[in-house]
């Protein structure tokens, strides 16, 4: 059942399923910076031993070029969703675009690793305006049901594409110099830039008119903020340690206060009613376990493939290139899918797939075969991929106000950072705890391993968070949210009654 909430369009032929040229600019601007977004972050780890060795870094400073980034991204991602519902999508997007064209020029010319820092954390920082908003525009730019589908299939492919080609690219261009990795994503979010001062349509503010929520913005972003800091810098610093414990105890505080004030704002940052929606709380943990595996998978396998078995950026890049063919030829075909058989079941279904390819990685060893070792995994991986991300954006937007989804891409957003940056840690604990020094190449090997039950089992309990949602009959799921205006305590209770009714 749809929901009679659900805005409308913003023009007609976004109803359509042939859309104009006008339409599919707009739609490849929003995924020109989703795909520099993942781009950024794929070609900065392969960079990485170059960056130490130009400007002289130690492994700790070396972890903040990677580090930075994620702490602008994941801690300003919830203000930076609401900002796009509050002053205007185009606006925001525009504006962080420009920023991130800025920080990345700025990235590749610095010669000391404090400005390249303070240059990746700047991008982040712009990433966590832009993520938000560009799904936001999205979202209010097609209809809900299959033409929106499409598009976020098309949108969310951009990510895993970029992602794949920025560890070829990087590979390649590392070779020549590091700072190539850092400028080019610089003249590509110019090209866009321009584009959508032309493409993209002009989005009216929301008309607020009971003010700010300042303290909830200053409270959540702070609170975003220490928890991504505590969880970077918990392996370093011990997880018992009294500095992380205490750091963990101030994010509770903080969080608890940040709920409290967000019940009693008349103009909350994250309206706490999207979460009543069973199907709102899977999509949001749905993601942080896919890519916190996803991520945790990752620095296994580059530690496995590159320190372990001596391959070069390239070679492994190589490797993991099947994954994204895989995401990118399908693009065209997982909205399609969605409408048949609803979100639920295909992200459940992709889940599957990601625990089979991890636990067939289990079978790695100091001389694998590719072909019938790594080559499977990656496939199943590139599967799910496909089939997961573009349905859980499609599950955490649907039904939502269009003067809310900016609010709800945020929080997505937000979950996707904080579930890679927390089990992307506990993955490193894991490895680190299990791999003394000294240790030969075999015993290195049987270290990874504890790491991979690790993300198995994340991506396991991403699964077991789906199939909750799963019903015996064919439904589309449909998330059905009130709307943010204060009512009445009569009017709150027929809405309640409505939300309770349409609800999955």
């Amino acid at each position: 059942m749809t929901s009679p909430l659900t805005a409308a369009p913003s023009s007609p032929e976004a109803s359509s399923e042939h859309w104009s040229p006008r339409l599919w600019g707009t739609l490849l601007v929003l995924c020109a910076a989703m795909f520099l977004d993942a781009l950024d972050v794929s070609m900065v780890g392969v960079a990485l031993p170059s960056i130490g060795s130009e400007l002289d870094l130690s492994t700790a400073t070396l972890q903040w070029v990677v580090s930075g980034y994620i702490l602008g991204y994941g801690g300003l991602l919830l203000l930076g969703g609401r900002a796009a519902d509050l002053l205007g999508r185009r606006r925001v997007f525009l504006i962080a675009l420009g920023v991130f064209a800025l920080a990345s020029l700025l990235g590749g010319l610095v010669d000391s690793g404090p400005l390249l820092i303070a240059s990746r954390f700047i991008k982040g920082l712009s990433a966590a305006f832009t993520a938000p908003a560009g799904l936001s525009i999205i979202t209010t730019t097609f209809a809900e049901g299959p033409v929106r589908n499409r598009a976020l299939s098309i949108y969310t492919t951009c990510a895993a594409t970029g992602f794949s080609m920025g560890l070829v690219l990087s590979g390649l261009l590392t070779e020549a110099s590091w700072r190539l990795t850092m400028l080019l994503p610089a003249p590509i979010a110019v090209v866009a830039l321009l584009l959508g001062l032309k493409l993209i349509p002009h989005s009216a503010k929301e008309e607020n008119h009971r003010g700010y929520d300042i303290p909830g913005a200053a409270l959540g972003t702070l609170s975003m903020l220490l928890l991504v800091f505590t969880v970077v810098q918990a392996p370093e610093a011990g997880w018992t340690s009294a500095r992380t414990l205490l750091s963990f105890l101030a994010v509770v505080v903080l969080l608890a206060v940040f709920v409290r004030v967000e019940r009693r704002s008349p103009s909350p940052l994250i309206r706490l009613g999207v979460l009543r929606s069973g199907s709102q709380i899977r999509a949001q943990l749905g993601a942080m376990t896919f890519f916190g595996s996803y991520v945790g998978f990752q620095f296994l396998a580059t530690l496995y493939l590159q320190s372990l078995l001596g391959w070069s950026a390239l070679s492994m890049a190589l490797a993991f290139l099947p994954a994204g063919a895989l995401v990118a030829l399908s693009s065209t075909k997982v909205g399609s899918i969605v409408d048949r058989f609803g979100t639920p079941r295909v992200i459940a279904v992709g889940f599957t797939f990601m625990v089979i390819g991890y636990a067939l990685f289990l079978r790695i060893s100091l001389d694998p075969v590719y072909a019938a070792v790594i080559l499977p995994t990656m496939l199943l991986i590139g599967a799910a991929c496909a089939l997961v991300f573009p349905s859980l954006n499609i599950q955490a937007t649907n039904g939502v106000h269009d003067d809310e989804q900016g609010m709800v891409s945020g929080l997505l957003n937000t979950s996707v950072q904080v579930g890679g940056a927390i089990f992307l840690a506990v993955v490193t604990a894991v490895i680190t705890a299990n791999a003394p020094e000294g240790a030969s190449p075999q015993a290195v090997l049987d270290s990874f391993r504890p790491g991979l039950v690790v993300i198995t089992a994340i991506a396991l309990a991403g699964l077991l968070v789906t199939l909750t949602g799963l019903r015996s009959r064919r439904v589309r799921e449909t998330v059905v949210i009130a709307g943010s205006a204060p009512v009445d305590a009569a009017k709150g209770a027929e809405a309640d009654a409505q939300r309770l009714a349409l609800r999955d």
